[in-house]
């Protein structure tokens, strides 16, 4: 990390941590500080990524949207970690890079098509406090996407926020997983707090 987290990392150990450890390799080329980090309460850690596993299976959103949302959110609050992540990951899910790429820009940006941005614009009404919504933004999606995907967006956005600001309040950021791979660096947006040293 850039900086030293809140908590201490400690050891990964024991059977399941050696399985962590393989998942994370497997996935990310590497072991994140953070799931050190995270080792601290090892059941927490379980059922966070739980909950992420199980959103992963959700199919009324389409995949492309739901990492938009994922990484405006990520973006509105702050988190590097997560912005950097779903950056990297936006590869396995298809995503164009360089909409990937500019989403914390995504405003000043030509390369997004009207749904997208109001996908994005929704993820950033959502992470504010209190929440900036408007019902016209809402009809917009309803109409465009339907009650089932609108819910799984809606619910996506909500786990995002929900990491992005523990991994903030935990003092976890980016490691360049983005940058270990060859991508390109991320855009700069004002919406974007120590996103810097994501890519």
């Amino acid at each position: 990390m850039t900086n030293e987290a809140r908590v201490p990392a400690i050891e990964i150990t024991g059977p399941m941590g050696a399985v962590m450890k393989f998942a994370a390799r497997k996935m990310l080329g590497e072991v994140p500080d953070s799931l050190g980090v995270m080792w601290n309460n090892p059941k927490v850690l379980m059922d966070m990524m739980g909950v992420n596993r199980k959103a992963e299976k959700w199919h009324e959103l389409d995949k492309n949207l739901g990492v938009l949302a994922n990484m405006a959110a990520a973006a509105s609050v702050g988190c590097s970690f997560c912005l950097d992540l779903n950056y990297f990951m936006s590869r396995s899910h298809g995503l164009d890079e360089t909409k990937a790429r500019g989403v914390p820009g995504w405003r000043e940006s030509v390369v997004y098509t009207p749904l997208e941005r109001h996908v994005m614009e929704y993820a950033e009404a959502m992470c504010q406090t209190p929440v900036a919504v408007t019902d016209e933004l809402a009809a917009t999606l309803l109409d465009r996407l339907g009650a089932p995907a609108l819910l799984e967006l809606t619910a996506h956005i909500a786990i995002m926020n929900m990491s992005a600001r523990a991994n903030i309040a935990l003092g976890i950021r980016s490691q360049g997983l983005a940058a270990s791979c060859g991508m390109p660096p991320l855009a700069t947006g004002a919406t974007t707090a120590d996103v810097g040293s994501t890519a």
